[in-house]
């Protein structure tokens, strides 16, 4: 989904930033205001941190963030960047690391700090409500060792409506994605859940081939406990149809403060593995989300 609702703006943009030392791909996301950064050049070097913080600044980026692979974590928490989170298998065979940072905290310090300055960090993230968020998930997955099976019905779904159904969340502040790109040469799909008592949610999933993972979104949260087991009963046909399609490891993300929705991952074999600092809108302000993965398969050697 590459427009708003009037077309007028673009919600994703692709930035590239290449020359003798440095070659980066910027995948902004204006709607959420973060820049994913893509590092084609190993090994650390603080003109990355500088160059990655002028472009956040000239586009309005509120967070930034990046995915490698271990080898690689230290050189950027050199440049202000704080790990949150991994994601097993997103490599096919090893490891994705998640770092990120709010513009106008560690990253502004790290690239002060090269200069010979100094400003004390910046917040990121209340880590005492996470942490009270999954003890109490954590203690509803105890209590709820068997819940009951409620039908769900998966099916993919054309453009034209996942436009609308996109619209009409946002309009309503219950929108807590608006399917913009989040890597490069990926497919996506779009699939409506539905269910009794008119529940209905759209999906996506962008597929990675070259790696065989998937990001799963869901396009709103459960309203309700009943919602809740209809939204558990989606992820799981939603698993079942990655893995026919090859995938060997997905994630997604769900706001600190949606309990609900986080029952529903946790429920439907997903793991926490992260909390990703300031990384989503919802209802006009920054809050933290959970990282949810699950290892669908084990990679075969083609």
């Amino acid at each position: 989904m590459a427009s708003t609702a009037s077309g007028s703006v673009a919600w994703a943009e692709q930035v590239t930033i290449h020359d003798d030392n440095v070659s980066l791909c910027l995948l902004l996301n204006h709607r959420d205001r973060t820049m994913r950064v893509v590092d084609y050049r190993s090994g650390f070097n603080p003109d990355k941190g500088a160059l990655v913080l002028a472009a956040a600044r000239r586009q309005g980026v509120d967070r930034v963030f990046t995915l490698v692979e271990r080898d690689e974590v230290s050189n950027w928490q050199r440049l202000g960047f704080l790990r949150e989170g991994h994601v097993p298998g997103f490599y096919k065979r090893s490891d994705a690391w998640i770092l990120g940072a709010p513009v106008d905290s560690n990253l502004t310090q790290a690239c002060l700090e090269e200069s010979g300055m100094r400003r004390a960090p910046g917040s990121c993230g209340d880590e005492a409500l996470a942490e009270r968020e999954m003890q109490a998930i954590r203690r509803a997955c105890r209590e709820a060792d068997e819940q009951p099976v409620v039908p769900v019905r998966l099916r993919e779904a054309r453009k034209p409506e996942v436009l609308k159904a996109v619209v009409t969340a946002l309009r309503s502040n219950r929108a807590l994605t608006a399917f913009a790109p989040f890597g490069r040469d990926v497919q996506r799909r779009y699939y409506a859940c539905t269910g009794r008592g008119g529940f209905s949610l759209m999906a996506s999933a962008e597929i990675q081939p070259c790696f065989n993972n998937a990001f799963l979104e869901l396009l709103s949260g459960p309203r309700t406990d009943k919602e809740g087991l209809l939204v558990c009963a989606s992820l799981g046909l939603l698993s079942e149809e990655l893995l026919r399609l090859g995938v060997v490891a997905c994630f997604g993300v769900s706001p600190v403060g949606d309990r609900r929705l986080a029952l529903a991952y946790a429920r439907s074999g997903f793991r926490r593995t992260g909390v990703l600092r300031e990384h989503l809108v919802r209802a006009g302000s920054r809050v933290d989300a959970f990282l949810w993965t699950r290892k669908l398969a084990m990679p075969d050697d083609r």
